[in-house]
């Protein structure tokens, strides 16, 4: 019993101990891959407890499922009205993530998507074409509101006494 605890506080001491090899040799798996850009596993992310009883795995995806539809449907109707519409659906659609394959699928996909435009976006060139193209629409809008203003004055189109 004695050695047991020897070695129990052995280990412990050298559990406490900074690595002094390779930084990502002290880092867990999970973490090495999730900061090399490494995609999570695909599959139900319920706990172990849930999924071991087939009844409650079915009714646990059921209610993410009511649950991603709420928020999914509330994101469809804020499109039309004020509020952030496309932030809501992927919200809904990272709580399908939780738990359906095909979400886990459209989620990936769509962050690869909008991370390609960002980059995109970033790119000098892209960039300086984009704020031609800006200046050039503000200037033919000025145009257009500087002939309005000398044609009709001040004056807003539906009170034109013509």
């Amino acid at each position: 019993m004695n050695a047991e605890s020897d070695e129990r506080s052995e280990a412990a001491a050298a559990a406490d101990k900074p690595a002094t090899g390779d930084v990502t040799e002290a880092r867990s798996a999970p973490e090495a891959s999730q900061e090399e850009g490494a995609e999570r596993p695909l599959g139900s992310r319920a706990p172990e407890f849930i999924k071991a009883r087939r009844t409650l795995h079915m009714s646990w995806q059921v209610g993410v499922f009511v649950v991603g539809l709420a928020v999914v449907v509330a994101g469809v109707i804020m499109l039309p009205l004020p509020g952030p519409g496309w932030l809501v659906i992927f919200g809904g659609m990272a709580i399908w993530a939780t738990e359906f394959v095909w979400a886990q699928l459209v989620l990936r996909w769509t962050k690869r998507k909008v991370t390609e435009a960002a980059q995109k976006a970033l790119d000098p060139k892209v960039r300086r074409r984009n704020i031609v193209l800006t200046t050039i629409g503000l200037v033919i809008i000025a145009v257009l509101l500087g002939i309005y203003l000398w044609k009709f004055g001040f004056v807003m189109p539906w009170k034109i006494d013509q």
